[in-house]
């Protein structure tokens, strides 16, 4: 018998979801950065690290290219937050990932979700 580990969902409670939640973590959050993606990092004060997209038309192209990378993203926080610390966190996209392969966008979101505690330990 494996021993339990939490569930691994993505409820409502792990999303941000108003744009004064979104404002917030620009306005006082840390950067962390690769070719793919950019993220702004905040503590939140809450139990859990949560997560919010910003996939725009003009760096991610049309209605199925937008969403395939907002899937990539969704499940690789999806299987990474437990890891996270209680953060509130905007994953947004940079244009190279419009056309990059799937393997090469969780490679980079993985390698991100690492430098997140460290990035967080800082401020």
């Amino acid at each position: 018998m494996q021993p339990s580990q939490p569930p691994k969902r993505f409820g409502a409670n792990l999303r941000l979801r108003s744009k004064l939640q979104f404002d917030a973590v620009y306005a006082g959050g840390r950067r962390v950065d690769d070719r793919f993606f950019a993220l702004r990092v905040k503590p939140n004060g809450l139990t859990h690290a949560r997560v919010g997209l910003a996939v725009a038309v003009k760096t991610a192209g049309n209605a199925v290219k937008r969403n395939r990378i907002r899937r990539l993203v969704r499940e690789s926080f999806r299987l990474a937050q437990h890891e996270l610390p209680a953060m509130d966190i905007v994953v947004a996209a940079k244009f190279p990932a419009r056309e990059a392969p799937a393997t090469s966008l969780r490679a980079s979101l993985a390698t991100l979700w690492k430098r997140v505690p460290s990035t967080c330990a800082s401020s």
